[in-house]
């Protein structure tokens, strides 16, 4: 057996600046730059090592999710924020979000993407309800 002592994401993106100005500034995370790339902390303790790739191509999957008490309240600040959020055809409503709780079909959540195209959401997960 291995013995693994750390473990961390990682995407790309295609400009490094956009990126530190969206995960500092629009998601309010704190973020270390160093020649390599940028290291995004995460609520919780991890960590997401984010790189720039000339030929990147943004992840058809939602490359990271946030964890939110209040879904509403998070959609609304981000889109004063200038987020703009997906909409999925009879997954999502006119808000943007898809409400799995009240369904009993997971976690109420939201996508969207960060500069480089990589998909983000914000949920409310349903395991920590009460």
């Amino acid at each position: 057996m291995i013995k693994i002592l750390a473990s961390f994401g990682s995407l790309s993106v295609d400009d490094l600046s956009k990126a530190k100005d969206f995960y500092t500034n629009t998601l309010g995370l704190k973020v270390d730059e160093d020649d390599m790339g940028l290291t995004i902390h995460l609520s919780g303790g991890g960590t997401v090592f984010v790189y720039q790739k000339d030929n990147h191509q943004p992840a058809s999957y939602t490359a990271l999710n946030f964890v939110v008490d209040d879904i509403d309240k998070a959609v609304e600040d981000l889109k004063s924020g200038g987020v703009i959020f997906e909409h999925y055809e009879g997954m999502t409503g006119e808000d943007n979000i898809a409400r799995g709780i009240s369904n009993n079909q997971g976690p109420d959540i939201a996508w969207f993407k960060d500069p480089a195209g990589n998909i983000l959401s914000v949920l409310v997960d349903n395991r920590t309800q009460s």
